[in-house]
């Protein structure tokens, strides 16, 4: 019978950041069971890993929302790492993805993504995003199936209450709404009711966008950065001077339960 690990990626403590369900399998299985054994959990991720015989990658790596499997998810590829980590597996890790090739380093504690960098081209406020939101934006631009929109500060940010149910009729995957932060170079908060998830708590995809965003507008390839949730979560950031497209997104894990699926 499969096991499974709860790990809360993005922060050092239990019962913070973002968690996901990570199971590590030996055998195939289909996607009817992934996407079933998902809605059971009901968290934002869970992700599948199988060991694969590539000479590019040690495991494929897919993530499935309670309701779809998605194309990238951060903070379940750290929790993903972090479980190898504790069964004993040495990194680097290596993950086939939708995404491409992915790989996690480990510095102390500390994981390290690779992952592609997206920049966001400017584009109207979509109609209804203002009364979704309840709040003005001051810069909006997409990227594939990510809004990101800029607020005007912190505090806009963070005292959000949007309509869920409206923001779920926009044409996007994913919301992403972000301001200059105070004790971080920037916050951000992230919704996703139209791929089942209302409120993500930390959202290392999202972040893929928000880095070359922050990094033009501040100056700087090496950046923080606090995901305003109610759990909430941290993240370094640095865009590598010797692999352009590329951003790395730093973060820690901790597990909170293990156990068997009675499957």
């Amino acid at each position: 019978m499969p096991e499974y690990r709860i790990v809360d990626a993005f922060t050092d403590r239990p019962l913070a950041g973002n968690p996901a369900a990570v199971l590590v399998l030996d055998e195939p299985y289909t996607d009817e069971w992934a996407q079933g054994v998902a809605a059971e959990f009901n968290l934002a991720e869970t992700a599948f890993a199988r060991r694969v015989e590539d000479p590019e990658a040690d495991y494929e790596l897919r993530w499935f929302t309670p309701t779809v499997e998605i194309d990238l998810c951060g903070h379940a590829t750290l929790a993903t790492s972090h479980a190898l980590t504790e069964l004993g597996v040495p990194g680097p890790y290596r993950f086939t993805t939708r995404s491409g090739i992915l790989t996690v380093t480990t510095d102390g504690e500390r994981m390290w993504m690779d992952f592609p960098a997206n920049r966001a081209e400017k584009v109207e406020a979509p109609d209804g995003l203002v009364e979704a939101l309840g709040a003005a934006a001051v810069w909006t631009g997409e990227v594939g199936e990510f809004l990101l929109v800029e607020l005007e500060d912190e505090a806009a940010v963070r005292g959000l209450a949007p309509d869920i149910a409206a923001l779920a009729e926009l044409p996007y995957g994913i919301v992403i709404v972000t301001a200059r932060g105070s004790a971080t170079d920037m916050v951000s908060r992230v919704f996703g009711p139209r791929i089942g998830i209302p409120e993500d708590p930390v959202t290392g995809a999202a972040h893929t966008a928000l880095t070359p965003f922050w990094a033009e507008r501040l100056g700087r390839t090496e950046l923080t950065a606090y995901q305003a949730s109610r759990r909430g979560g941290a993240l370094l950031l640095r865009l590598p001077e010797d692999a352009p497209g590329r951003v790395l997104i730093g973060g820690t894990a901790v597990s909170v339960a293990t156990g068997t699926l009675n499957l």
